[in-house]
């Protein structure tokens, strides 16, 4: 192998390209760079020779034209196996350029920082950067295109021993590549849901970006390879909460702690005492609201202390020494938390397979931000069933029954709603004004939903009120209902039965709204 005779250097993220550049130097390389890039080089005591040296043209037009130059793409992308290109090279006086090393402007920073205007960001659109990544990962065989500061020492070692094989130069371009697609992959997500380029449907070409964030003990089941990705750029999600302890992630402790901090985030946003949630298989099986988080956690396992064995656990405020021995009373699998103090450290620290998670700015998903949905063949895109609100569609229910219901029930509705739209079709809760009393989810029929309720809770049923994410087809989901205890009920309403259904809770004495609105979880 030849030893590089030319490195060019272009980057935002100047972590290690000091060192990286100190120890292309030492192998006789010489470095080329750009303004920014130069400056941090001299200053770190590197030998650097301008871009504008290199080419014989200033940079243009507040620095749009620098890299966009005959000197600088013939150099990178010329053939040194064809002895055509090593003739016009020759007879234009051209230099060859071995090694490139480039990383793009921040666009992801840019689009997630609130105040940053529309042009702003387009200004964060870099076109020289992916010009030169491109080319120099076309023609890997005789340049290293390196955007990656972990390939740096990589890249030293191999040069040091005189073997960049084939296999690194190969690598080396597909992790440019990756990253261009992942890079324009996000400008074009910007720039199809940006306002000033119109709303509307559903675009009909969607592309997305997402890098790996770990790998996974296992999918669903042992048998199945999984792992975690994230969206850059996005807003504080799950794929940014730190595990602070415990065993690997598996795919199913992914998808309940998203649906367990998405209930947390719901319930918060309309009753600001603390909350915990218990989530098994993806449903709630208790949540409650207390002044203090270790009542919280103790009322939301006391809904279905059975089903709570096991459960993903999301609370909405940061753990202390007492929520955390309220939450290891009994067997959970995973908790997220805003944060926690070393007193809690210390209690969790016994339970040595408990994973905690901890996520200080968790962001509840706006309506717009779409949700996916593979199926075979094809991918199903759908917006966020959320509201800025979720209690504008209580206060703007009808009522459709002679019993009204109280200031204390209207609050339990409100609860109710906003928890059983996070629980799988049919879904029936029962609850009172601070926790879920009962849940029945994922039946085939939702007189069975009700009946999973009465035979996990009984008679402490009696008293509560229900929410049910659809309407009810026929008056016997009514009947038994008012035969298990309910007061009050809240549903979309919608049924060409409506009226028999209504005529049902007035024969009990029920309070009935109606929302108008479905909140069906498939």
């Amino acid at each position: 192998m030849t030893t590089p005779t030319r490195a060019l250097f272009s980057v935002t993220d100047k972590t290690g390209i000091v060192d990286f550049a100190r120890g292309l130097a030492e192998l006789g390389v010489e470095i080329v760079s750009t303004g920014g890039t130069a400056r941090a080089l001299r200053e770190g005591g590197v030998d650097v020779r301008p871009l504008d040296d290199f080419t014989g043209w200033p940079e243009m037009l507040d620095g749009r034209v620098k890299t966009l130059h005959p000197k600088v793409h013939a150099g990178i992308l010329a053939r040194r196996d064809l002895e055509t290109h090593r003739s016009e090279m020759a007879a234009h006086d051209l230099g060859y350029i071995d090694v490139v090393v480039v990383n793009l402007y921040d666009f992801h920073g840019a689009v997630a920082r609130p105040e940053a205007g529309h042009e702003e960001i387009v200004e964060a659109i870099d076109i020289g950067g992916p010009t030169l990544l491109r080319a120099a990962a076309k023609n890997h065989a005789a340049v290293l295109p390196v955007v990656d500061a972990a390939d740096y020492e990589r890249v030293l070692s191999a040069l040091r021993q005189g073997e960049v094989d084939s296999d690194l130069r190969r690598r080396l371009a597909a992790k440019v590549f990756l990253h261009t697609a992942r890079y324009d992959a996000a400008v074009a997500e910007y720039m199809a849901r940006h306002p000033e380029e119109g709303e509307g449907g559903a675009p009909p070409v969607e592309t997305r970006s997402i890098e790996k964030v770990y790998d996974l003990r296992y999918g669903e089941n042992a048998h199945q390879r999984a792992a975690f990705y994230k969206r850059p750029g996005a807003p504080a999600g799950l794929a940014r909460a730190e595990v602070t302890q415990g065993k690997a992630l598996s795919y199913n402790n992914i998808l309940d702690l998203d649906a367990a901090l998405a209930v947390s985030l719901d319930v918060a946003s309309i009753r600001g005492e603390a909350n915990a949630v218990f989530i098994k298989h993806n449903n709630p099986c208790g949540v409650a609201v207390a002044a203090a988080l270790p009542e919280a956690i103790r009322t939301a396992r006391a809904c279905d202390s059975v089903s709570a064995f096991g459960a993903v656990v999301a609370v909405s405020q940061p753990l202390d020494g007492a929520a955390a021995e309220a939450l290891t009373e009994s067997f959970v699998e995973a908790v997220i938390a805003p944060g926690l103090d070393d007193d809690a450290r210390a209690v969790l620290a016994r339970k040595k397979n408990l994973r905690v998670l901890t996520l200080d700015e968790p962001w509840r998903p706006k309506p717009s931000v779409p949700i996916w949905r593979e199926v075979a063949g094809g991918v199903l895109r759908q917006d966020q069933d959320a509201r800025e609100d979720p209690l504008l569609e209580v206060a703007e229910a009808r009522l459709v029954t002679e019993a009204k219901p109280d200031d204390a029930q209207v609050r339990a509705l409100g609860f109710a709603w906003t928890s059983a739209k996070h629980v799988k079709s049919n879904a029936i809760v029962f609850a009172r004004e601070d926790r879920l009393v009962g849940v029945g989810a994922g039946q085939m029929s939702r007189v069975d939903s009700v009946k999973i309720c009465q035979l996990k809770a009984g008679e402490a049923l009696r008293g509560t009120v229900v929410a049910s994410d659809a309407f009810f087809p026929f008056r016997d989901g009514v009947d038994v209902l008012a035969e298990a205890g309910a007061t009050a009920i809240i549903q979309p309403g919608g049924s060409i039965r409506d009226e028999e259904v209504i005529a049902a809770a007035n024969e009990h004495g029920l309070a009935m709204l109606f929302t108008g609105v479905r909140h069906f979880r498939h």
